[in-house]
């Protein structure tokens, strides 16, 4: 679609109004749930090249090149709840919602079959609210790097460089034999892991070995700070394949795959989709899905670390007498079983069973959001005669008035590359923190306001696609946009009514949107997400600087409160320092680095 009118990029939608007379169509909804997104509009000439071609295809991010809407490939209906249409996967507060039940269900399948007696172990709840130091890791870009940074710093919790591993193993090794069985040379993988920090945007692997790469990927899962699996859950996943009956272990690792942290979920199903196309080529590779198993189940659970509470003493009475620990054995067993079974059952193991959606099906359709018409948005204000102009003007009004009194009540968070961060909680019936990103940008506001508006191509690489679904007047519109994710997550739709003014005191810039259902736009994306607040205030600060503030909350849908509240924040301050960047071209820029 073509824009009209001299502005057109996106953004979340508006949250700037005073705590007191704050309006806001999604305040009503539940606290069982929260928000967040990859916050950023759209913008570009119309479509753009998906960085991932369904499955574990292309998982690098996309040249900055336009293309048609039909030769977009299918988007990959994972993950899902099982027999429900992707635009109603789940939001914050529903998954919340499923989580818990998960535990109840994954509880009551663990104390059936825990048997002490026979088997000598107990299964207890995984204690999910321990809070752990966190440590330091601006001397680390890739390897040993946690996933939840790694979603903070870039927005995908799998460094562009290992992504762009799989792809080169997926388009150019699959029929190679023993692939991840056969090591690599030490000194090549050395020079691989080299360039992968020093480059993580820019690495190219062709002509490399692909054994070289392949012990590579394996070195990143191996030197994680904990296990994919994680800490709390890797016991449990292995309880599952020693003890559960088979019948009910894909139950049972549904319902704690669904325990697992946002990031290391989207992970898993990342390399368990890629190990499944490995697997499909078995007659050439040679390798079965327990043949892989056997290779990546020790990096995966970090079973061969030693574990911290083992004395000096036990380890040396261990390996002293050259017999393997029974315990050791039964433990390496089951997580090679249970890794095999995982990657043939790829496609099943991340639905959430409808009869779990069933089960609670009143608390799941209330926590649900619901974005308002246009009509609807009237209604909102206790004003005759008020329409979705109206709600649009008070959210401009509170926003430059936030600015006036210099955003008072915000607590200040830390913040990389020289943005600064704050949130504030909104009184409401909904827990979802407001965001709030601020930066200084070489450029006039109205420069800034139009690259926000309608250049978002030029700052954005996971933008897909867009299009204005209505004009309004010269400075409203109704706006529909595509947000990449990373494979094989379904991309994230947006439709947003969104307002911009130029013409404001001081010289200052706004731009305010929120999420509205409109029958003009049909789902282009995987996930319909919501847009609960997004606004951009732009003010002029000298030299023909601008100070850029986005305030925003919004709910991707797929990710749990937790997720929002750690890695939500760090998406914003990311999105306003990548808008700076976009206009200086050699600083945000570095070349291509051939290993």
């Amino acid at each position: 679609g073509q824009a009209a009118g001299p502005w057109g990029q996106g953004a979340q939608a508006g949250g700037g109004l005073p705590q007191a007379s704050r309006v806001s169509v999604y305040d009503n909804v539940p606290s069982s749930h929260l928000d967040a997104t990859s916050l950023s509009e759209s913008e570009a000439a119309g479509v753009r090249e998906r960085r991932d071609s369904g499955v574990g295809a292309s998982l690098t991010r996309p040249s900055r090149l336009a293309t048609p809407v039909e030769q977009l490939p299918a988007l990959a209906p994972t993950p899902a709840i099982h027999g429900v249409a992707p635009r109603q996967q789940p939001d914050a507060g529903q998954l919340n919602l499923l989580q818990r039940l998960s535990l109840l269900r994954l509880t009551a399948i663990m104390e059936k079959h825990s048997l002490s007696n026979k088997h000598g172990w107990t299964w207890a709840v995984p204690k999910f609210m321990k809070r752990m130091k966190v440590p330091d890791y601006k001397d680390k870009t890739v390897f040993g790097v946690p996933l939840i940074v790694h979603v903070q710093r870039t927005g995908q919790p799998l460094p562009q460089s290992i992504q762009q591993a799989l792809r080169y193993l997926r388009s150019n090794c699959l029929d190679q034999v023993g692939l991840f069985r056969k090591s690599g040379v030490k000194s090549r993988i050395h020079a691989l892991r080299q360039m992968n920090e020093s480059f993580p945007e820019n690495v190219s692997y062709e002509d490399q070995s692909a054994y070289d790469v392949a012990d590579m990927v394996k070195q990143f899962f191996r030197d994680l700070p904990e296990p994919l699996l994680s800490s709390k859950l890797s016991e449990t996943f292995l309880h599952i394949y020693q003890y559960v009956p088979k019948e009910q272990q894909l139950q049972a690792a549904q319902a704690a795959v669904l325990l697992l942290a946002d990031e290391n979920r989207e992970v898993l199903q990342t390399l368990l989709c890629f190990l499944k196309d490995v697997v499909d080529l078995v007659e050439e590779n040679q390798m079965t899905p327990m043949n892989l198993a056997v290779c990546l189940a020790p990096s995966l659970f970090h079973l061969n670390l030693l574990k911290k509470e083992s004395s000096p003493r036990v380890i040396q009475k261990k390996y002293a007498t050259g017999k393997p620990d029974q315990k050791d054995l039964s433990e390496n067993l089951a997580a090679a079983q249970g890794l095999a079974h995982m990657i043939v059952e790829c496609n099943r193991l991340f639905e959430v069973p409808l009869e779990m959606v069933a089960q609670s099906h009143n608390s799941y359709a209330e926590a649900e959001i619901h974005p308002p018409t246009l009509e609807d948005l009237g209604t909102q204000l206790e004003e005759s005669g008020a329409t979705f102009r109206t709600y649009l003007e008070h959210l401009v009004q509170g926003l430059q008035r936030e600015a006036k009194e210099k955003f008072k009540g915000w607590v200040t968070c830390s913040s990389a590359d020289n943005t600064d961060l704050a949130f504030k909680k909104v009184i409401s019936g909904h827990p979802l923190r407001l965001w709030k990103a601020s930066v200084e940008v070489e450029a006039p506001p109205s420069v800034v306001l139009n690259r926000v508006l309608r250049e978002r191509h030029l700052w954005d690489e996971d933008f897909v696609q867009w299009k204005v679904v209505e004009t309004l007047d010269k400075q409203t519109e109704v706006y529909q946009y595509v947000l990449n994710s990373m494979a094989p997550h379904p991309s994230r739709d947006f439709v947003v009514l969104r307002t911009w003014r130029t013409d404001l005191p001081k010289g200052m810039c706004t731009l305010v949107s929120l999420s509205v259902e409109h029958e003009e736009a049909p789902l282009l994306g995987g996930v319909r997400a919501v847009v609960m607040d997004s606004q951009y205030l732009i003010e002029p600060c000298g030299s023909g600087k601008s100070r850029l503030t986005h305030v925003c909350r919004v709910d991707l849908r797929g990710h749990s409160p937790e997720w929002y509240n750690k890695g939500f924040g760090h998406l914003c301050a990311a999105e306003v320092a990548r808008i700076r960047n976009s206009f200086q071209p050699l600083i945000a820029e570095g070349p291509e680095t051939k290993i």
